[in-house]
């Protein structure tokens, strides 16, 4: 009943997940056709499936050549990632492998049968993805490979170093999200479905990346300490604690939400790039690409902001916001519309005692900017009186079924996976 009463508060969400259950998600998704693909691409899309049902949609909803480009730099990189978090991979076979995986890209037999990792296939079975990768043209080979190069040597950089200062964390999420975005923009240009700008933008690009990364390692604080890991910056918990595991204790919960506060802060700087950034975009699936993550990322930092249950569980979006959002999320207006909503939600949230206030308050008069509301923002929360007792009987009548949506769609909706 806690899940009708969530709905009952939300009749958008409904209505949305109905919409997208029953077709909906089409119009964002295109199917592709499967029996078009030669043996080699078949088994590339196989696992990205099988690693990433929510990358899988986005990615088989590009245009043309660019499928299959973005496709294998995924499953490059998946396979690079997979050598790193492989803790049974002694550091002195790990280090040169991630300094020299990009050439393996061109080692037709080249493969690593040793890994322990869940995603372990694609290293095993990597000869059919560096095919397909030497089956791109060669301008999609030169950027999947330098990426591969630069991001390996990052890696390696972090294996047994800390995240200590702001500097160190831009420098973190620049190699491990910041190269994608950078990759990415660079795989658009080149398949010239948009202009070179986005491409030669580093600076943008890089933004994107982190935007999402940073929002993923704020938002997954406990996953992350009970699993001992730390990215959070020690220039700003350690203002807080004298260890960052002591954020969890209960009676540190009010320093805590303030250190909380000053990431998110620090993270939505990062706004006024993404809106430039993808007003720069023309083609519609790569639209949809980049600004279906971006509009779940500040969902949950907005979810976030000063909340306490960041350090006591986890904090994710509603599954029907989410689908709300990936329906809304098609053009750039839309987009500012979300971000100016979803900011206001977070300023009236600033607590006056928070020391990270004016600063919050600072950005997000910077981002407000950006993204005026008009006519999209209207739009998107106007319902009639009917449309409101329509949707709240649905949600009454259908709770129990939507309850169980398929897991493709459910994973799909889950806020900034990876």
């Amino acid at each position: 009943m806690e899940l009708l009463r969530k709905w009952l508060g939300h009749p958008e969400d409904i209505y949305n997940l109905l919409r997208f259950k029953m077709g909906g998600y089409r119009a964002i998704m295109p199917r592709m056709d499967p029996d078009s693909l030669g043996c080699g691409l078949r088994t590339c899309y196989r696992y990205l499936n099988q690693t990433s049902r929510s990358f899988a949609a986005v990615i088989q909803a590009l245009d043309g050549e660019l499928r299959h480009a973005v496709c294998i730099f995924y499953l490059v990189l998946r396979a690079l990632d997979t050598v790193e978090d492989d803790m049974t991979i002694p550091l002195d076979v790990k280090v040169p492998m991630l300094h020299e995986f990009h050439s393996y890209l061109y080692q037709p037999e080249w493969k690593y049968t040793e890994s322990k990792e869940k995603d372990r296939q694609v290293l095993e079975d990597f000869p059919t993805i560096s095919m397909e990768f030497r089956n791109l043209s060669k301008v999609y080979q030169d950027v999947i490979s330098d990426i591969c190069h630069k991001m390996g040597v990052g890696m390696a950089e972090f294996l047994e170093k800390k995240v200590d200062s702001q500097h160190e964390w831009d420098k973190y999420c620049h190699y491990v999200a910041g190269l994608v975005g950078i990759g990415l923009s660079r795989l658009f240009s080149a398949s010239e479905l948009e202009d070179s700008i986005v491409g030669q933008d580093t600076d943008l690009a890089n933004s994107m990346g982190l935007f999402l990364q940073k929002t993923n390692i704020i938002r997954d604080y406990l996953e992350d300490q009970l699993e001992g890991r730390e990215f959070w910056p020690r220039e700003v918990w350690s203002r807080y604690a004298k260890k960052l595991s002591d954020l969890a204790k209960p009676e540190n919960i009010d320093v805590a939400v303030q250190c909380l506060n000053e990431l998110i802060t620090n993270a939505l700087h990062h706004v006024p790039d993404v809106l430039t950034y993808l007003s720069r975009l023309k083609n519609q699936s790569v639209f949809n690409f980049c600004a279906i993550p971006q509009v779940m990322a500040i969902a949950t930092l907005a979810a976030c902001y000063n909340n306490k249950q960041v350090f006591r569980g986890v904090v994710k979006i509603r599954k029907g916001q989410a689908v709300t959002l990936m329906m809304d999320a098609t053009n750039i207006q839309a987009v500012k519309a979300i971000m100016y909503q979803y900011v206001e939600e977070i300023y009236q949230k600033i607590p006056s005692t928070d020391p990270s206030s004016n600063k919050t308050q600072q950005v997000i008069s910077s981002i407000r900017a950006m993204s005026l509301p008009g006519s999209p923002m209207a739009s998107r929360h106007h319902y009639s009186p009917i449309y409101l007792s329509c949707a709240m009987l649905l949600a009454a009548l259908s709770w129990q079924y939507l309850s169980t949506l398929s897991k493709a769609t459910e994973e799909y909706v889950q806020a900034g996976e990876n």
